[in-house]
């Protein structure tokens, strides 16, 4: 895989950087920087070599979201950036056209085009015009098949940026862990996580399987889950993961009659919890365990919340996360509701490397590749 370092001229050349800016925005300002940040290494690489720089990117949304946030945030740390109304098209060419070498324009959000997303190789076309030379940078996306992702790259000469060269690094780095090992998912969806379960039983020595992931667990084995999310996934599956002894499951958590406040819920043990209850949260004798597992770990990988993240249940995110932050363990993590808790506490500085993957993160772990890295190779 070419990276950018290995683009053979820079100067006065235009560079189409798909990069990562989909931070959350509050009231027309951004609350959390973590993307915006891991985005400036290669930016300033390509700037200070006097290339034109075309920033295009996502925001969450309905699509029609727009980046001026960003680029109001972004502003402070790149005092000569430009914001583009639109991504494509003549005011999109012309922008590129005004930029000075080391100039840097943002685009605005590429989903408020259909051809996005639908990886439509007209609008792949349309952004490829725009620039000689195309960098990946946006290693979060680089799972979606979207036009900016696997569209472009087959237009223009393509390279990895400095964020995806490191994640890649870090990543296949964590397949490989010291002993004793631990990995940590949390969030929900069993489709989606039983692939890097099974992976990470081949390589960690104990695996915690939390947040509403744990539900499907705990309800096969037997224990009451009440009105608790769970994802109605095959049995089968499930129970062909618990015959391995390094899966470890919660030892108590926290619940809450159903539309209930936070501030009523309970601790209980496992055969405790109600049939009008939901779990929404590791508890502290599961919190103490793993503290227990972290301190002993040489390489810890972690992904995924703890609790019902949207409805505040934070405790246990929070404690798994200061627990990491003070064991001496190699410590790989990643997911966004994962990050915002680590920026929360200020405590970024204390890991080893903060994927900023979520989704992509997992796929990569279980394939060692993901679609908008293959096609740059």
């Amino acid at each position: 895989m070419r990276t950018v370092r290995d683009i053979p001229m820079l100067e006065n050349i235009p560079v189409l950087l798909r990069t990562s800016l989909n931070a959350p925005v509050e009231n027309g300002v951004v609350t959390e920087s973590f993307r915006l940040t891991a985005a400036l290494p290669t930016i300033e690489y390509l700037r200070t070599r006097h290339a034109k720089v075309v920033l295009v990117s996502h925001i969450s949304g309905s699509g029609a979201e727009t980046l001026e946030p960003m680029y109001k945030a972004m502003k402070e740390w790149i005092p000569n950036l430009a914001f583009c109304p639109v991504s494509t098209g003549p005011e999109a060419r012309a922008a590129v056209r005004a930029l000075s070498a080391g100039g840097v324009v943002m685009l605005e959000n590429l989903r408020r085009n259909a051809g996005e997303e639908k990886n439509d190789p007209a609008f792949a076309v349309e952004l490829a015009e725009l620039a000689d030379v195309f960098v990946e940078d946006s290693f979060d996306t680089c799972h979606r098949v979207h036009a900016s992702i696997v569209g472009v790259p087959k237009l223009l000469p393509s390279y990895a940026g400095l964020t995806v060269e490191r994640e890649i690094a870090e990543l296949a780095a964590a397949l490989s862990p010291k002993h004793p090992s631990l990995a940590i998912i949390g969030g929900a969806k069993f489709s989606t996580k039983e692939p890097v379960l099974a992976r990470l039983l081949t390589s960690y020595d104990s695996v915690f399987v939390g947040g509403a992931l744990a539900n499907d667990f705990l309800k096969v084995k037997g224990y009451p889950v009440g009105v608790s999310s769970v994802s109605g996934a095959d049995d089968a599956q499930i129970k062909k993961l618990l015959t391995n002894p390094k899966v470890l499951l919660p030892l108590d958590v926290v619940v809450a009659s159903q539309g209930a406040e936070q501030s009523s819920s309970r601790v209980v043990e496992l055969s405790e919890v109600g049939d009008t209850e939901g779990i929404y949260d590791i508890g502290p004798k599961t919190g103490e365990m793993l503290a227990e597992k972290i301190h002993s770990a040489r390489t810890i990988l972690w992904n995924g919340p703890m609790g019902l993240f949207e409805k505040g249940y934070l405790d246990g995110t929070r404690a798994v996360a200061r627990a990491v932050a003070e064991s001496d363990a190699t410590s790989v993590v990643g997911g966004g509701d994962t990050v915002a808790v680590i920026s929360e506490l200020k405590a970024e500085n204390r890991f080893s490397f903060i994927s900023t993957g979520g989704g992509a993160m997992l796929d990569f772990l279980v394939s060692g590749s993901l679609p908008g890295i293959a096609v740059l190779n």
